[in-house]
């Protein structure tokens, strides 16, 4: 399953740099763009047709992640299928363009502009005058009015989630003629094109028992080219069907089932035929995409070719010497051996008969990929224990390398494989610019130096729980001193000019209690001496676990544990000793979901574990069942390490803010962390905030923005990793819906393409490479 922070805007949005105690961030790393947001890292993939080529009718099959508990996008248990529901059938003010920008939905704004400022902010909504709800009454002000009192917070009668952006509107009154809203506001509001999207009838908004109750399991009135004619919750489906008194472009389907399916069980709906839509995970799509492809080898997954380029016929997945010998072994001389292969032939014949019924039914399905309006993050939980000091949790976002976690994941799907550079943004927003040069590049040597001045240091005394081995040096001491026949100690200074390789930091002698060594250096630059200071030789202050007494190996580039002579640097990526303070080793847990459809968190979860471990640092790996993944851990704060993702927002100052607020005492007590599941924050991050939520000169903004981002960072509270992949497989002749990227989907368009007809998909991306 994947891990985002998901639901419509309305519910949310999921050496330190220190001098003189006062946080310095540099300047944004310069890019050869001279606009820092860049462009889209991947287009839509919709199979995009006009509207002549698709045909009137028929039924959209689509698989969703769950039936909705409520349709009000504004309460607490809306999920993304709510939104999808609300997209459908309600009007937006604003939508979505290829950017992840708000552009005016011209299908129910003629324009919506700020007129004033002094001495108040006053924004007039001109209406289009066909939009009409699906009772017949006009959409008007008593609409806007009705939901800004729902969502003001000024009635807690209302269950809304939160009220963001509508607490600062002081009044809302019809203009010039019924057509116009007049919304003054009583504080500045720069997001003020995040507010009437979606906008609820009256009917539900007007009334706390009508909101809190009214539109849970039904949408009486609607104003979208489709309406709500069910929530079939026994069948697992949400169905819309056209809206008669839709004044835009007429619908071209009939009806969208919504259809929650497990993302483990789309593949076999697909294969049904139950499907026409779904989004689905790396292995399906491998899947739907060889079906339509000639048979490939087995073991590189390339096309199986014969003479003249033509597809090589043979067994599926068999290669022609496999398909050889299990003939020549039928049809020998030895008649159990023959008799057995004969058996296992037939069962090859069955299994492979029904591989290509499957393969057979998923060729009429293609995989449409871009990236999805989300990205996955490393958080990492500040509230106590290790993580509590902003030296280690530097440390472990410097051991990263963003680069190669992004190819594991992207580059096998032929994704552009670029880390995120932003919390706030993604590249091609308005917002976006890289911010990370305030954390600095991936250097191992350098968090390792951060872990030494924070007091971890390697091979400390770690001590013992009752029926437990000591770790670290006390548990080396012990092994050897349990060795038969070792040889008599040698004292501390009888040195013979050897080492193990990676072991240069065992002798203690040279070293302070603080971990520090008494000629001034960090224990993190010993490697100095080993000839290279670059990142290459990161491993040469790495210590081995272990001692081998059978003779000496005095040939340089020893493996890791055998003897070489003093200087030889061990090899790049050896792990390092583990570290420990005050007799406690460095561990820390990493939680992560154990459902069948997060293999691709715990792909990435193994290489940062190993990452980390290169420094020194442990992981206790913890996968929990999916339905507590988030509730009891990630928000509960039982984690130190994890991975979750948070979608894009066109709004970061309002929609970002509950996420990386500092969080504050409550009344009990307890700590109000919003959802800043991380517990980092600081001040001047607020303030900033603050201040891009009141601005309305954009490129001010955008400007506060980037420097709360570089603040972000600096903190080390989380760590952008990738932007998430989006696949989904579709039926090739539906037009006009796949993988949207930011868009926002236009239902009406949507349907089956006619005879001949072909939709228009992009190129396939090529290999990225940063552009700054």
């Amino acid at each position: 399953m994947s891990h985002v922070g998901v639901g419509p805007r309305a519910v949310m949005r999921s050496v330190a740099f220190l001098t003189a105690g006062v946080l310095a961030v540099p300047a944004l790393a310069g890019c050869t763009s001279e606009d820092p947001s860049g462009k889209p890292l991947a287009e839509r993939d919709v199979a995009a047709a006009a509207r002549t080529s698709v045909s009137d009718g028929g039924t959209l099959r689509w698989a969703v992640d769950s039936v909705p508990d409520t349709l009000n996008a504004f309460q607490s248990d809306a999920d993304a299928t709510t939104t999808r529901v609300a997209q459908a059938v309600l009007p937006s003010m604003f939508r979505m363009d290829e950017t992840g920008s708000p552009v005016r939905n011209p299908d129910y704004l003629e324009s919506a502009e700020v007129v004033d400022t002094e001495p108040k902010q006053v924004v007039v909504y001109k209406l289009n005058q066909q939009a009409v709800w699906s009772d017949g009454r006009e959409i008007g002000a008593a609409d806007f009015a009705a939901q800004w009192r729902a969502l003001s917070g000024k009635d807690s009668a209302y269950w809304t989630a939160r009220n963001a952006g509508y607490d600062r509107i002081e009044k809302i009154e019809r203009g010039a003629s019924d057509l116009e809203v007049k919304v003054t506001f009583s504080r500045p509001y720069a997001d003020w094109k995040a507010l009437f999207t979606p906008l609820y009838p009256k009917d539900v908004t007007g009334t706390p028992d009508a909101f809190n109750d009214g539109a849970r399991r039904a949408l009486k009135v609607s104003a979208g080219p489709f309406a709500v004619k069910k929530v079939d919750t026994k069948g697992d489906q949400v169905v819309l069907t056209g809206n008669p008194r839709w004044w835009g472009e007429p619908a071209k389907l009939d009806q969208i089932v919504l259809r929650a399916v497990p993302r483990d069980e789309r593949v076999s709906e697909l294969v049904a035929g139950k499907l026409d839509l779904a989004e689905i995970d790396p292995e399906t799509a491998d899947e739907v995409g060889l079906a339509a492809g000639p048979p490939r080898d087995a073991a590189t997954g390339t096309p199986l070719m014969g003479p003249g380029g033509s597809p090589a016929a043979g067994a599926q997945g068999r290669s022609a010497a496999e398909a050889l010998r299990s003939w020549a072994v039928a049809n020998g001389s030895d008649e159990e051996a023959a008799e057995e292969e004969v058996l296992a032939r037939e069962e090859r014949r069955e299994a492979e008969a029904k591989a290509r019924r499957r393969q057979q039914a998923l060729s009429g399905f293609e995989v449409r990929k871009s990236l999805e309006p989300a990205y996955t993050q490393l958080a990492l939980n500040g509230a106590d224990g290790p993580l509590a000091d902003e030296r280690v949790r530097r440390a472990v976002a410097r051991a990263l390398d963003r680069e190669k976690l992004a190819e594991a994941v992207l580059k096998p799907l032929g994704l552009p494989a670029e880390p995120v550079g932003s919390h706030l943004a993604l590249s091609g927003q308005p917002a976006y610019a890289d911010g990370s040069g305030a954390l600095g590049e991936q250097n191992a040597k350098e968090a390792r130096a951060l872990l030494a001045d924070a007091g971890w240091v390697p091979g400390g005394p770690v001590k013992k729980k009752d029926g437990e081995e000591a770790a670290g040096a006390e548990k080396d001491k012990k092994d050897e001193e349990e060795k038969d026949g070792k040889d008599e100690k040698k004292s501390e200074g009888d040195d013979d000019g050897t080492y193990i390789v990676g072991e240069d930091n065992k002798n203690t002698d040279n070293k302070n209690t603080d971990g520090k060594n008494t000629d001034g250096r960090n224990e993190g630059d010993r490697n100095d001496d080993d000839g290279g200071g670059d990142d290459a030789k990161d491993g040469a202050d790495r210590e081995s676990g272990e001692k081998h007494s059978s003779g000496k190996n005095t040939a340089q580039g020893g493996a890791p544990g055998a003897y070489a002579p003093k200087g030889t640097a061990a090899p790049a990526g050896a792990a390092a000793a583990p570290l420990a303070k005050d007799g406690k080793a460095l561990t820390l847990r990493f939680v992560l979901p154990s459902g069948p459809g997060s293999e691709t968190l715990r792909t990435v979860a193994d290489r940062i574990t190993d990452m980390l471990k290169e420094i020194g640092i442990g992981t206790e790996v913890s996968k929990v069942p999916d339905e507590s993944y988030f509730k009891d851990h990630i928000a509960a704060g039982e984690y130190d390490l994890a991975l979750y993702s948070w979608p894009a927002s066109a709004f970061p100052a309002t929609d970002a803010r509950p996420i990386y607020a500092k969080p504050v005492p409550a009344a009990d007590g307890s700590l109000n962390v919003a959802q800043n599941y991380t517990r980092v924050g600081t001040d001047q991050v607020d303030q900033l905030f603050d201040r891009a939520m009141t601005t309305l000169d954009q490129k001010e903004a955008r400007g506060l923005l980037r420097k709360a981002d570089s603040r972000i960072w600096a903190a080390a509270g989380s760590v952008p990793l990738y932007q998430r992949p989006q696949l989904v497989a579709a039926r090739e002749n539906l037009a006009n819906a796949g993988a949207f990227g930011f868009e926002t989907p236009v239902y009406e368009d949507m349907g089956f393409l006619k005879k001949g007809a072909h939709g228009s998909r992009p190129s396939a991306p090529a290999s990225s490479s940063p552009s700054s």
